[in-house]
């Protein structure tokens, strides 16, 4: 081949393997789907592609003034990707959501990267890879019988009060277990406030407690909330 059918056979390569990890990413309804996973590796592999061609695009300078080493250029596009990826990374609450989307995307500019430098076979592998880790693990996750992390809050008039051991029993009756408790006065002291971790490995779990505590006449406020996703 010539080299313009390798740079277009390169560029359709890298536009392949995006797309269709990004089409993965858009039917799950991920805010960086298929154009974004598309642009990413082509441009990989486009600036790659100039490592690639260089003595070719700069046949005119002496040897010695060219510097385009592949390995930094390789660098320097993951770092900036790295940018691209934080930006998929959002926080609600206490619970982080996009970084399996944030490891996709840095995983399609390497990909953009290996098609640019005409690795058709490891670009090919790593992308099956990332489409068979992107469907089928994610249900092996929730298959997993792994624990669940939340956050509990209540809070309570302190006339009233709610003893912490007591507080303690209705938990464990739900098959939570809790640490790390924190103790805090609102309200210039007429209000008592109790926080602390809890754990459970099925989050229905959560559910029920919830329903028990909104059940106690002395607790005016509760919350549980998840710390990861």
């Amino acid at each position: 081949m010539n080299d313009y059918e390798v740079i277009f056979v390169r560029l359709l390569a890298a536009v392949f393997a995006g797309g269709i990890i990004g089409l993965e990413r858009s039917y799950h309804g991920r805010p960086a789907g298929l154009r974004t996973h598309t642009l990413v590796c082509v441009s990989s592999s486009l600036l790659m592609l100039l490592t690639v061609f260089q003595w070719s695009l700069l046949a005119a300078m002496p040897i010695d003034t060219i510097r385009v080493d592949p390995t930094r250029m390789a660098q320097g596009i993951m770092t900036g990707i790295g940018f691209l990826g934080a930006g998929v990374i959002m926080k609600e609450k206490l619970t982080i959501r996009g970084l399996t989307t944030a490891a996709s995307i840095w995983m399609t500019a390497a990909i953009g990267i290996i098609v640019g430098m005409g690795f058709f076979t490891a670009a090919g592998a790593a992308t099956l890879i990332t489409l068979l880790v992107l469907s089928s693990l994610g249900w092996v996750e929730r298959k997993l019988k792994s624990r669940r992390y939340a956050t509990l809050m209540v809070r309570f008039k302190r006339q009233i009060g709610l003893p912490k051991d007591e507080l303690a029993a209705i938990i464990k009756q739900h098959a939570i277990k809790y640490y790390s408790p924190s103790y805090h006065l609102e309200e210039e002291g007429a209000v008592f406030q109790y926080s602390m971790t809890i754990n459970t490995q099925n989050t229905d779990n959560f559910h029920a407690l919830a329903e028990s505590l909104s059940n106690m006449e002395q607790i005016i406020e509760f919350s549980i909330s998840p710390t990861g996703d």
